[in-house]
């Protein structure tokens, strides 16, 4: 039986405008002020990491569009550990420049508290605008219809009030605040899928939220391991 959502599942094609959103989403937001703290090129950094995570999720997740491509998620179907992007160390300094650190401090501080059960990983949701809070909602509850019928938990890092309050809307539940290393919050939130069991987990997997070593490592000025946007 197929999906009927007010999204649609993005493709290569696609790219350009996710991008576009995710960078309009982020750059006026405390996080991207501290990613990139100069300001005039701020918005080509932040466009440039998002496209390269916009392209790994093509290989290794999904992306949906809200019709009319006003809004956008990224997702990352974490089944298994995902390698780095090709070439990572590499695009992420060029991206970057001498903003890269921020980029992994950030990585590290979220990358050691993901859950350790499979799950799909809402990396991006991205709705900028004045009209953001319905979009966002519109393309959250449409992506996640489809991420349900995968019949796992999913995942998202939000960080605001306004988004954590929309994804407990969404049926997620907030667990312990991520304190970030530019002195923000992260909020993790988790929701299970209604099509396992009845919408619970067995045993208690649903809360194995262990603490991990963080999965990037810096060696040589070089970015090895297994990342995670």
């Amino acid at each position: 039986m197929p999906v009927r959502t007010s999204v649609v599942r993005a493709g290569w094609r696609d790219i350009d405008r996710i991008v576009d959103l995710i960078t309009d989403t982020l750059s006026p937001t405390p996080l991207g002020a501290w990613l990139v703290p100069d300001e005039p090129c701020r918005s080509g950094v932040l466009a440039a990491v998002a496209r390269i995570w916009t392209e790994h999720a093509l290989l290794f997740g999904d992306a949906f569009l809200l019709q009319g491509g006003t809004a956008a998620t990224v997702w990352f179907h974490r089944y298994r550990p995902i390698p780095a992007p090709a070439g990572y160390g590499e695009r992420l300094g060029a991206a970057c420049g001498p903003h890269r650190d921020r980029f992994l401090l950030l990585v590290r501080a979220l990358a050691t508290r993901r859950p350790v059960e499979a799950h799909n990983h809402l990396a991006f949701l991205a709705a900028p605008g004045p009209d953001r809070p319905n979009r966002a909602a519109a393309v959250l509850a449409g992506s996640q219809r489809w991420m349900d019928t995968l019949s796992l938990p999913t995942y998202a890092e939000v960080f605001t009030t306004a988004d954590r309050d929309l994804h407990h809307r969404h049926g997620y539940t907030s667990r312990e605040v991520i304190r970030l290393p530019g002195g923000g919050t992260a909020h993790p939130m988790w929701r299970l899928s209604p099509f396992r069991a009845g919408g619970r987990m067995s045993g208690n997997a649903a809360a194995r939220w262990a603490a991990r070593p963080s999965p990037v490592r810096v060696r040589n000025d070089r970015v090895s391991g297994y990342v995670h946007p």
